[in-house]
């Protein structure tokens, strides 16, 4: 057993978007367009929710799928926002949707299974699954447009599928599968016996109504659908997510939860209620003007860059510039003190992530960087 754990670890170490970011830091003013952090604030109502659930003295354990309040809650909002039927017995209240991810696969999972996992995708996904001992099958679609394909789900499953995992919008294209891809997945999965894992903690950062693989039809009782507060609300450092599922499942993960972290803090949980009050137009405006920036700098200069439909990620292609994309950011990094993250680090060589979770300002002084960076590689591969 321990062999096998070290041998799961060997690979193990600060994430890669960590390590870009750490980086960035040692350079004396590098602007690092690395992390999926919000710098907005988390609204005032939700702050102050949290020092009145305090004060109230909510203090203490609540149940370990978490309290029934917010269960209740978040069941109506998601019946509200996505039309989605899950009762408050199939919600299960967790430390982020990382520990949704994890409990949903570690807990799914038996050694040996395989899980297909579309790329570029964030690493997490990779991680849990060798940590559970199953083996991650890579499904690529960069080739058709960052969408999924009938024939290319049909390649990767096989008779030891336990899982799929669905990210929409995708981490770190902010691409939105069509009901084309959707239909694929339904008609690919069938009636096997294969988990489908949503990871939707960007849905509410979508920039038009999209598409819900939430929604897939006949599948209910094998979805997992993790969601966060984190990047809607701004609300990273709370650690407050949920997972939904049929409740023969959820009971099964909640018992695997409640040893990992007997439950969540209970006065965050109380202030998640207010969160699912509070309106986030705002921010997706604001992360729409930034978008509109990104998108128009990449363009004038030449870099051919997917138009995100949700996240706050852009993920251009660098390829003409000849250097692999750890190469590209390295010198990225040390030649014109701008961090991205190579999308090697996602499954997908030949693009970077640029995240814009930062002020235009910022983005502006990083897209005038990144520009004089390139011109800089074209001139070395004229001479």
């Amino acid at each position: 057993m321990v062999d096998r754990l070290c041998t799961s670890l060997a690979g193990l170490s600060l994430s890669a978007i960590r390590r870009y970011t750490a980086l960035a830091a040692e350079r004396e003013d590098c602007i690092a367009l690395t992390i999926g952090e919000p710098d907005l604030p988390t609204p005032a109502p939700i702050c102050e929710a949290a020092v009145r659930a305090l004060a109230g003295g909510s203090t203490h354990y609540t149940a370990n799928q978490g309290s029934a309040s917010l269960r209740a809650k978040l069941a109506a909002y998601e019946a509200k926002t996505r039309q989605l039927d899950y009762g408050p017995d199939e919600i299960l209240v967790t430390a982020g949707a990382t520990e949704a991810i994890y409990c949903a696969l570690t807990g799914v999972l038996d050694p040996g299974d395989e899980v297909v996992i579309p790329t570029p995708a964030f690493g997490l996904y990779e991680t849990v699954t060798r940590l559970a001992g199953a083996v991650p099958v890579y499904l690529d679609t960069a080739r058709t447009g960052f969408q999924l394909t009938y024939e290319a789900l049909c390649a990767a499953i096989t008779p030891r599928t336990k899982a799929l995992v669905l990210n929409s919008p995708n981490n770190p294209t902010g691409a939105v599968y069509t009901e084309a891809s959707l239909a694929a997945v339904c008609r690919a999965v069938g009636d096997r016996p294969i988990f489908i894992l949503c990871d939707d903690v960007y849905r509410g950062l979508c920039t038009r109504p999209c598409p819900d693989p939430a929604a897939l039809p006949g599948l209910r009782e094998r979805l997992l659908i993790a969601q966060s507060f984190s990047k809607p609300w701004a609300m990273t450092g709370w650690r407050i997510g949920y997972l939904m599922g049929s409740a023969p499942v959820i009971r099964k993960l909640t018992a695997l939860h409640g040893h990992i972290l007997t439950c969540a803090p209970s006065m965050l949980q109380a202030a998640c209620e207010t969160a699912l009050e509070t309106d986030t137009a705002p921010m997706r405006e604001t992360y729409a003007k930034r978008r509109a920036l990104v998108l128009r700098r990449l363009h004038a200069m030449g870099l051919c860059c997917p138009v995100p439909e949700g996240a706050f990620y852009a993920f251009p292609d660098i390829r003409a510039f000849g250097l692999c994309s750890e190469a590209f950011c390295l010198r990225l990094i040390a030649e014109a003190g701008v961090a991205a993250v190579p999308g090697s680090c996602f499954g997908t060589e030949g693009h970077i992530r640029i995240s814009y979770c930062c002020g235009e300002q910022t983005l502006e002084r990083g897209m005038d960087r990144l520009e004089a960076f390139l011109e800089k590689l074209k001139q070395e591969r004229r001479t």
